[in-house]
């Protein structure tokens, strides 16, 4: 008696501990009963009696993420590589659903997906799909969500992760950016060039404006500096050629001295004959004179008649008289 007492209160704690178990937090048990679906069991503790309810199987309530690959043609003709993440997860309040109506929701993502994908892509050219495929994604998760909400699941999110063409088509793509960047910079070359020529041009036309007014004030103290030297030189009773022959002569000595002075000088000043300074002067003083001539000449040459002037002969040369007035 003792025995079977023994062994029947063994039995039942062996029934009660085989039927205790726990769920993990975010996962979901399905339980069934006689093979037909009995319960949901969450996160926590749970009891299940032993031989008659048995777990039929486990959903994950994680937001889970799926990567597609999909290869389609875009509106020009370039066959393009489009990897698709969904993020997806198991509706709460639809476990049933998620668990009884599909057999593989991976697979009915997919082709989802690529339903979708090769239906949006052809549409537009292989610029557009790069600008706009946040509309792909976006037609995706709408498509998605319209199919997979009557079987149990949700979709969080739909991202198109990354575009990749053919590897020529890369080529050409690169090949095209690098032309464009070396005609813009080219382009900024050439402008960069125009305003150093710009400046150069700018400060030279200073350089020589100033370079002019400074000669320019060179002379006009030199000439100054003559009148007074001249002007000085008749207070003591010299006259102005003599005193243009003295400072002539006095310059040309200077300029001899100033020559050397630097024993590896180039110079040759020419003539350098004792006569030279007086020979200056003298063909100086000769070209001034012809000059006032024919100035006088070219004056008297292009005179217009005046009526009221009267012009008599003369053997070489005419002469005006005014013509008196009555």
């Amino acid at each position: 008696m003792g025995i079977t007492f023994f062994i029947l209160v063994f039995f039942a704690l062996f029934l009660f501990f085989s039927g205790i178990f726990t769920v993990k937090q975010q996962t979901a048990l399905v339980i069934e009963r006689f093979g037909k679906f009995h319960s949901v069991r969450t996160a926590g503790l749970q009891f299940k009696i032993p031989f008659l309810d048995r777990t039929a199987g486990r959903l994950n309530l994680k937001i889970q993420q799926l990567d597609v690959v999909v290869e389609t043609k875009t509106k020009d003709n370039v066959f393009v590589r489009l990897k698709v993440s969904v993020q997806f997860n198991v509706l709460s309040d639809s476990i049933y659903d998620a668990f009884y109506k599909l057999q593989n929701p991976t697979e009915q993502i997919t082709a989802y997906v690529f339903d979708t994908v090769r239906a949006e892509v052809p549409k537009m050219r292989l610029d557009d799909v790069f600008e706009r495929k946040d509309d792909v994604a976006l037609a995706i998760r709408r498509e998605l969500e319209e199919a997979m909400n009557d079987y149990g699941y949700g979709i969080i999110k739909a991202l198109v992760t990354d575009i990749d063409p053919d590897q020529a088509v890369k080529n050409a793509m690169n090949h095209i950016n690098a032309a464009e960047r070396q005609k813009l910079a080219a382009e900024y070359e050439a402008e960069s060039e125009r305003i150093r020529i710009v400046a150069r041009a700018k400060a030279e036309a200073e350089s020589k404006r100033l370079q002019g007014q400074g000669i320019a004030d060179q002379r006009r103290e030199i000439a100054r500096g003559l009148e007074e030297s001249v002007d000085l030189l008749n207070k003591v009773g010299i006259n102005s050629q003599e005193a243009s022959a003295l400072i002539l002569v006095t310059q040309h000595y200077d300029t001899l001295q100033q020559i050397g002075q630097h024993s590896h000088s180039n110079l040759i000043l020419l003539p350098n004959a004792p006569t030279a300074a007086s020979d200056m002067l003298t063909q100086m003083i000769t070209s001034f004179v012809s000059t006032q001539e024919l100035a006088e000449q070219m004056k008297i040459k292009n005179a217009k008649p005046n009526p009221n002037v009267k012009v008599l002969d003369a053997p070489k040369e005419e002469i005006y008289l005014e013509k008196e007035q009555k």
